[in-house]
């Protein structure tokens, strides 16, 4: 009786301590990730980038260019900040550029303006970018409402775990490797500080949330070890991504751009496992609680016709995401008139194909990799009962008794 106490007591202080752990986390990590970030050349942006107000539409029509025939505006804008605030200035839209969509200005929207100064003195705007700001608000609160609703305290939890590891990212991954450090060494330490914060945040203190940190950390170095080898195989630099060039123009500091994609390889595949591991971590357990008289054959062997399915759904689910943020690449694709052997021989198109399929071995090594820890662990889980009391609770999960 004493002992289900102290259980349940455990149980209900452990949450207030991760949260108090996110905030120490939060004060802390600054004083850990201060760096000397690189000068940039403010001359990369082109001129002085301020938000602006368009005031009037004063002619609008048509114009063509280079055979394209598309509607152009003439506005009065107001400028909102910076050294020429409150000032009405004209700017053109669609007069020199071909324009993506039909989209056009109207009285009241907010906007982006490139201001720039002549030879002669004169000050010159230019239309930069809609203020989506509002929007983008609307859009991030109606999904913190979902989950809340949905997920409630787990919700709550999930949403702590996502905005420490948008932090860590911020503040200790993104200073680091523009401050020259090896960018594969500062995501592999940015990936164990989120796994030791994040998992346990949401999913709790129990052996499952140990499994899946555990195996995680196993797949992450095989995944880490795959993507440099087939990197140094398909002799690929990292500068088949334009922003990456733009980005070494932009400052006076030399980045490792090999290192920044296999840095950018290794944190999207932790995005994709903490997915796939949990679930499948949650199942092994689930099934013994079920079932406690399965031994490790009959747990794993049914364990893993889930993480069959399971991993050919996010297999297919990754491929997808990726071709979706590629598809001006993969139109390439319809132009080469079915020379794929050719078009594969670029850099920009072999690293997204090494990207995805070195993210999907990861996966598909995480499914049998989890199973076995799990399933070992839930089978022994009373010889790690008397830790309880020193350590707190290790138990299966939620709903399950010692």
């Amino acid at each position: 009786m004493i002992g289900a106490m102290i259980r349940i007591e455990t149980h209900k202080v452990i949450p207030f301590l991760l949260f108090f752990i996110v905030i120490a986390a939060f004060l802390f990590l600054p004083y850990f990730s201060q760096v000397e970030l690189p000068v940039v050349q403010m001359s990369a942006f082109g001129s002085e980038t301020v938000r602006a107000e368009v005031d009037e539409i004063i002619e609008e029509g048509e114009i063509d260019l280079g055979g394209t025939v598309q509607r152009y505006q003439i506005a009065r804008v107001e400028i909102l900040e910076g050294d020429y605030e409150g000032i009405l200035m004209e700017i053109d839209y669609g007069q020199r550029q071909v324009l993506s969509g039909n989209v056009y200005l109207e009285p009241g929207d907010g906007i982006l303006v490139t201001l720039g100064k002549r030879p002669d003195g004169v000050i010159t705007a230019y239309f930069a970018e809609h203020v989506r700001t509002t929007p983008l608000l609307w859009l991030l609160a109606a999904f913190v409402v979902a989950i809340l609703i949905i997920s409630r305290w787990k919700g709550l939890r999930s949403l702590l775990s996502m905005g420490f590891s948008l932090y860590v990212i911020i503040s200790y991954i993104i200073p680091h490797i523009l401050n020259g450090e090896d960018p594969v060494q500062v995501s592999i330490i940015g990936a164990a500080i989120l796994l030791s914060v994040t998992l346990y945040l949401t999913y709790g203190w129990n052996l499952k949330t140990h499994s899946a940190v555990l195996s995680m950390v196993f797949v992450l170095v095989i995944t880490g070890t795959l993507a440099y080898g087939f990197v140094i195989f398909t002799r690929l630099t990292g500068a088949g991504d334009e922003n990456a060039l733009f980005l070494i123009q932009m400052l006076d500091s030399s980045i490792n751009l090999r290192g920044l994609l296999l840095g950018g390889m290794i944190i999207g595949a932790l995005g994709v496992l903490d997915d796939l591991v949990t679930t499948q971590a949650s199942a092994i357990f689930e099934l013994h609680g079920a079932n406690p008289g399965l031994g490790f054959r009959g747990l794993y062997s049914a364990a893993m016709r889930i993480g069959q399915d399971h991993v050919a759904a996010t297999v297919n689910t990754l491929v997808l995401a990726y071709a979706g943020a590629s598809l001006p690449m993969l139109l390439m694709f319809s132009l080469g008139r079915g020379d794929f052997g050719y078009l594969v021989n670029f850099s920009f198109v072999a690293e997204e194909i090494v990207r995805t399929l070195v993210g999907s071995l990861g996966l598909i090594t995480a499914v049998p990799l989890t199973t076995a820890i799990a399933a070992g662990l839930a089978l022994y889980r009373h010889r790690l009962g008397k830790w309880e009391q020193v350590l707190g609770p290790l138990g299966s999960g939620e709903g399950h008794s010692h």
